[in-house]
């Protein structure tokens, strides 16, 4: 597959970068700083890129089987976290320009629900901290769910998630936390990104949420 990778040199953007390389893939890889990728590959392509630019984002994507939005506002005060929702907009719009039909959100797991018509970032629990960015990722979702022409994906990763071993045995679900025996929600960004190339390969969840876990 040939596929296009905005914020390929985030956390969660490489690993799936290299993970699409690892499989023979094509990538595309669209970041705000080129000189943060650092990965070399002959199937792999480097391109300065604004996620809020359709048009430009439009002509990047264009010709491609997929894309996958690693999109982050970053965390901590001042951050402007309505980005998300402009992030999503734009690129449904650069897609339906380009004519790439395919989407792959990496999301939030705030959304997830924890008890039937609760979701984790309206309860009392849900880190303070976290709050203002989950409920904007929250809202990036919505977005997608009244998109139906596109073939859109989004991803809620574990509770806990950071670096970790690439394991490939994890469990999936889509609107509850996986959590284990112990009740705890984690997958590594490696196992992520496995999951992430698993369904671009094989899809499972058109125009759906899934999540993951251990």
């Amino acid at each position: 597959m040939k596929i296009a990778i905005i914020g390929a040199s985030g956390n969660i953007g490489s690993r799936i970068t290299h993970e699409a390389l690892s499989r023979g893939h094509e990538v595309t890889a669209i970041v705000r700083d080129p000189s943060k990728l650092t990965l070399e590959n002959e199937s792999l392509v480097v391109t300065k890129g604004d996620a809020l630019d359709a048009d430009d984002l439009a002509a990047k994507i264009e010709g491609h089987d997929a894309v996958v939005i690693s999109y982050s506002s970053g965390w901590g005060p001042g951050t402007d976290y309505s980005s998300h929702n402009k992030v999503t907009e734009s690129v449904i719009s650069a897609a339906k320009k380009a004519g790439v039909k395919r989407l792959l959100n990496v999301g939030g797991a705030g959304s997830l629900y924890v008890a039937p018509g609760v979701q984790a970032v309206d309860t009392p629990d849900f880190p303070a901290d976290w709050k203002e960015g989950a409920s904007a990722q929250r809202d990036s979702l919505k977005i997608y769910q009244q998109e139906n022409e596109l073939e859109w994906t989004f991803f809620s990763p574990a509770f806990m998630i950071g670096p970790g071993e690439r394991t490939g045995k994890f469990r999936l679900g889509t609107e509850n936390p996986v959590v284990n025996e112990k009740g705890e929600s984690n997958i590594s960004y490696e196992d992520y990104a496995v999951a992430v190339l698993d369904e671009l390969e094989k899809p499972q969840f058109i125009r759906k949420r899934f999540t993951i876990g251990y």
